[in-house]
């Protein structure tokens, strides 16, 4: 649906308000729950590994639908999902506070993913209906600063809740939140309205079971056997990729694909995706090896570890809006590389420091990397979602989405890997300090030749885009 120019500031303010408060209950949905993760294996006199499938269920939900939604959301009206998708998470958070059973639970938690799921994926595919283009830059910062805050602010509201009640609180606590999120959506995002080349050929029932049963032997591969990689997880893998193949097949011959695999000869669009699966990949890295390092290298107490942990999302939270300005203002392609640039230097510095350094040899890179990594986030979403026909926002949306939850699942079993081989011990929880700290540097290093490889894409995908403009001048 076009934009209509005479929508003033405060309701396009409001519609803001309306997408950022989904984006905050997605992303706090992910983070809240893990601090209550030996709260509830106390509760429900349960072990560790079956009380990890509450995080689990939520994260398998959110990456094997999201695409789906997303591709729905296009077909039958944004808003009308979107608002389906909220009252599903507020529904999903009840059920979740008033399980009796650890599994009710786990299922409810699914549920309440199938909700972030929709959420997640039609809050970004909306901002090109609900801003005008000049200020997409902006409302994706304001988009990626309500994510980390939801992020960050998990872990220590959890704590709270936990403390102050019980267990149910940490889901108790979305229903109020969800309530006024479904009336502010309600009110202030615009109506959908089907135009007539709108896409009725149905939904590719084949090509969503194909991809969702590919995504989570995937999800799978990459979380079960906690860092160790036995049969199951080979089986799962070469599920995942029989699975990929038959859905590619799947999708070239269907009527109406889920994907369009045509999309996927934009350079610019897949380097796009490729991008944000690496940058993902290294962001895991911080939360894989920073504990450890600062626990078991820097000798801290488990409080000011979190305290130094938590610079990140803040930095994160603070960045998002200026890099979002920044992005209006000079072009989304130029800032995804700086962005990149920044992530790689923080990366090498953090392979190179030596641990004398202490907290500041750790935090100043740390901050480096996080702020650039809120510019890479809204410049590359915005370099995405500007042109994008109307109907394929939403599945291109959730090809985002997917990306970044395929990096993160990946960098926690690949960057978890690589961190305990460079530390050269069998428990890395009992490791000498000096090895933790090698291992660190290894893995940071590691994760700057990543970048570099993302930083080749950016720079190969802009000079495809000026070499485009430069011939359309001719031409005109």
């Amino acid at each position: 649906m076009p934009i209509n120019p005479e929508r003033d500031d405060a309701s396009v303010r409001w519609a803001l308000a309306s997408l950022s408060l989904s984006m905050l209950l997605s992303s706090l949905g992910t983070s809240i729950a893990n601090v209550g993760l030996p709260t509830l294996a106390q509760a429900f006199n349960a072990s560790f590994q079956d009380v990890q499938w509450v995080v689990v269920a939520y994260l398998l939900a959110i990456t094997t639908l999201i695409v789906s939604v997303g591709r729905l959301g296009d077909m039958t009206g944004r808003r009308r999902l979107l608002l389906a998708g909220i009252a599903l998470f507020t529904v999903a958070s009840v059920l979740c506070g008033v399980a009796p059973s650890l599994w009710l639970l786990i299922g409810a938690r699914a549920a309440q993913g199938l909700g972030a799921a929709i959420m997640m994926a039609l809050t970004v595919a909306f901002v090109g209906e609900a801003v005008p283009k000049a200020k997409t830059g902006s409302a994706m910062g304001l988009l990626g600063t309500m994510s980390a805050i939801g992020t960050a602010l998990g872990p220590s509201l959890g704590g709270l809740l936990i403390a102050g009640f019980d267990w149910r609180a940490l889901f108790l606590v979305n229903v109020p939140l969800g309530i006024l999120a479904f009336l502010l959506a309600h009110r202030t995002l615009p109506i959908d309205r089907r135009g007539p080349n709108t896409d009725r050929a149905g939904f590719d029932t084949l090509g969503t079971l194909l991809l969702a049963l590919t995504l989570a032997a995937y999800a799978l591969t990459m979380t079960i056997g906690r860092g160790s990689f036995g049969p199951l997880n080979m089986v799962l893998l070469l599920a995942a990729v029989l699975g990929g193949g038959l859905f590619v097949l799947a999708e070239a011959r269907a009527a109406s694909p889920l994907i369009r695999l045509a999309m996927f000869r934009d350079p610019v669009l897949s380097a796009s995706f490729a991008m944000s699966a690496l940058v993902s990949t290294v962001m895991m890295a911080i939360l894989v090896v920073g504990p450890f390092y600062l626990s078991r290298a820097l000798g801290l107490q488990a409080a000011l570890a979190g305290l130094v942990l938590s610079a990140g999302p803040f930095v994160a939270a603070l960045t998002g809006v200026p890099a979002g300005r920044l992005v209006d203002r000079l072009g989304a392609q130029p800032m995804t590389i700086i962005g990149l640039g920044g992530i790689a230097a923080g990366c090498f510095v953090l392979s190179m420091l030596p641990s004398t350094f202490g907290i500041p040899g750790y935090i100043a890179p740390i901050i480096c990397i996080t702020a650039s990594y809120a510019l890479f986030q809204v410049s590359n979403n915005t370099a995405v979602m500007t042109d994008i026909r109307p109907d394929q926002r939403g599945v291109v949306s959730g090809m985002l989405s997917l990306s970044r939850n395929l990096g993160l699942m990946t960098g926690a079993s690949v960057m978890g890997a690589v961190f305990a081989l460079a530390s050269a011990a069998a428990d890395i929880t009992t490791a000498r300090p000096e090895a933790v700290a090698t291992g660190m540097r290894i893995t940071f290093a590691v994760a700057g030749m990543l970048m570099v490889v993302a930083l080749a894409m950016a720079m190969g995908a802009y000079r495809h885009t000026l070499r485009n403009r430069a011939a359309g001048s001719r031409i005109a």
